[in-house]
């Protein structure tokens, strides 16, 4: 208890701060890499470096010991090499603090878009012709724009079902909605990375999910065995969409109002209303 004391005594302002920041940062961290696969190498990582270093300094070896001091900047280096993903959702998640992705005068543009997109869709759907949507937000999407075939043009359901036709050369990649326009077709997208493997789940699930990991772009996904409309967010899928739920959850998520986003709250009811029913169901 004394000793305790003693601690406590030592404390002043400077201290109670220095403790509070490293707290916070420890406390980030974990909440940067929790469900992540960066948990198990972090921990073994851990686990390592408290071995190793108890062993240097019960042993007493000098050399080792000069090696662990001085092995700190490359320990870095590679931590951030293995948390490049994590680090990278954060940065993105810090840029985008109070940006808008939609202006009050793009609202009409912006529900017009909705209409075509959630139009073709439907007529995709009818027809089994698989189809990948994806509609940028505050997250630039121009490296995987890049990866694709230049576009250029007005969201129509027309173009879309045209795009996506099966014997077309660019049916087979996504495509991304920038402001009310198709900007290119055929783009490449980095596949989920949280999903495990599961045989119903097909690479064009796999991509929609993907995006919207690292982004917080919406991606639209049509099946091409079943015909089910699916949209992800976040890294999470909702199933089993008609044309007026997808209408719904677009506006939900994409609207503004007064330059200030959606609450939370009203997303979440509205993913909830669309997937209600299909809560059971699997991942294609």
């Amino acid at each position: 208890m004394s000793e305790i004391l003693w601690v406590l005594s030592k404390l002043d302002l400077r201290s109670v701060i220095d403790i509070a920041l490293v707290s916070g940062v420890i406390y980030g961290v974990l909440l940067l890499v929790r469900g992540t696969q960066a948990v198990q190498l972090l921990r073994g990582a851990m686990l390592v470096a408290l071995a190793v270093a108890l062993i240097g300094s019960v042993a007493g070896f000098t050399a080792f010991n000069w090696l662990l001091r001085n092995g700190g900047q490359v320990l870095a280096v590679v931590v951030a090499v293995v948390l490049q993903p994590e680090l990278r959702r954060a940065l993105d998640r810090l840029g985008r603090a109070g940006a808008m992705a939609w202006g009050q005068g793009e609202q009409a543009t912006l529900e017009r878009a909705i209409g075509e997109i959630a139009a073709g869709c439907v007529r995709l759907a009818e027809r089994r012709h698989g189809a990948l949507i994806v509609i940028e937000r505050e997250t630039g999407l121009q490296e995987h724009v890049e990866t694709g075939v230049e576009i250029d043009a007005d969201v129509s359901s027309e173009l879309l079902q045209t795009i996506f036709f099966p014997s077309t050369a660019l049916h087979d990649g996504a495509v991304i909605v920038r402001g009310g326009r198709i900007v290119s077709a055929a783009c490449v997208l980095p596949l989920a990375e949280t999903i495990v493997s599961d045989a119903h789940l097909g690479t064009r699930h796999r991509a929609a999910v993907g995006i919207t990991e690292q982004t917080d772009a919406l991606s639209i996904v049509v099946s091409e065995e079943t015909g089910v409309i699916s949209m992800a967010r976040g890294g999470r899928m909702v199933r089993h969409l008609d044309e007026r739920r997808l209408v719904t959850l677009m506006r939900a998520l994409l609207t503004t109002k007064g330059g200030r986003k959606p609450r939370r709250r009203k997303t979440d009811d509205a993913e909830k209303r669309g997937s209600d029913g299909h809560a059971k169901a699997r991942l294609e």
